[in-house]
């Protein structure tokens, strides 16, 4: 059975629940080799087994760590050169995407990013993308070279498949040319106690009909055990950071409930949540466009909504 080279999503040896899926995932196409960077390897390996990788190519040389992207996508390259690869899974987040890209040019491959689905295929994998804001579903798939995919956070459901994966040290080179951009300070952002936003399998938005105030918006999140997201209107007005903001220039989620509270429905939002599963919308507008897009809508004032909402939630939780 070939091999399929997943990059490992992690921080630290904690292994992120999109690695997780990537290795489900990978378990479709064939044997699923993990590629891990960074220190903190031995801390990886329970969570790498118990999802299926059947080894785990560990590259520990400190500066892959200490440049961005470009070091990382050289030592991709190398690794596919000796485990030639019929595919390269990668996290479709920011720097996966633009490792991906880099990666795709180096192998003269062909590269899609964004897939919210992969399975195999008579010639290779298949993948699925939601396309045009959302409105439309397309299958593709690599013809050239070996076959790069970013696949997007909650595009599969992790399922066990213990291993005990043996790990190999892979020296690789790193040419002056890619160390052009030196990380010279990095720092974790404040933890929250919440989920990850593109991991959650829960968010709850607010926008502009917040009025700035995120209270209710937080504590109904906090009742769920889900994410906090925001509307650009909110974001753009200073009422949450930035790193929140879901939408078309913002993060694009697909969890298995988006909760959206005061948010209008423009097209810019709805490109970064059409695909969640189920969309519930709290909107004082009863023609407002979101109530277009969801499953259920509630016509009421989110202040009024959510606290009663989240009382609710809490009670029957004790």
């Amino acid at each position: 059975m070939s091999n399929v080279l997943v990059l490992v999503d992690h921080t630290g040896g904690k292994v992120r629940k999109t690695t997780a899926e990537l290795l489900t995932i990978a378990r479709r196409l064939g044997e699923p080799v993990a590629v891990y960077i960074g220190e903190g390897v031995q801390d990886a390996l329970p969570a790498l087994g118990q999802y299926g990788a059947t080894k785990v190519i560990a590259l520990t040389d400190p500066e892959l760590s200490q440049y961005l992207v470009a070091p990382k996508a050289e030592a991709l390259q190398q690794v596919a050169a000796k485990i030639e690869p019929s595919a390269i899974l990668i996290s479709s987040n920011a720097e996966g995407k633009e490792i991906a890209a880099r990666l795709a040019v180096k192998l003269d491959s062909g590269l899609i990013t964004d897939a919210v689905d992969v399975q195999a295929g008579d010639s290779g994998p298949v993948t699925t993308q939601s396309v045009f804001a959302g409105n439309y579903s397309v299958q593709a798939k690599v013809t050239h070279g070996t076959p790069i995919i970013t696949v997007k956070p909650n595009a599969a459901t992790p399922e066990a498949a213990e291993t005990s994966p043996e790990v190999e040290e892979f020296d690789v080179t790193i040419s002056d040319a890619a160390k052009t951009a030196r990380i010279t300070e990095s720092k974790p952002r404040e933890a929250t106690g919440r989920p990850e936003l593109t991991e959650a399998a829960i968010i709850v938005s607010g926008g502009r009909g917040t009025g700035g105030d995120f209270a209710p918006i937080e504590a109904f999140a906090d009742s769920l055990g889900a994410a906090v997201g925001a509307s650009r209107a909110a974001v753009d007005s200073g009422w949450y950071p930035h790193a929140y903001q879901v939408g078309q220039t913002g993060k694009t989620v697909s969890p298995q409930l988006y909760i959206a509270a005061g948010i209008s429905g423009a097209i810019q939002h709805r490109a970064g949540m059409q695909t969640s599963k189920t969309i519930i919308a709290i909107n004082k507008d009863e023609e407002a466009p979101i109530f277009e897009l969801v499953d259920f809508g509630v016509v009421g004032d989110l202040h009024k909504v959510l606290p009663a909402t989240t009382t609710e939630v809490n009670n029957r939780k004790s």
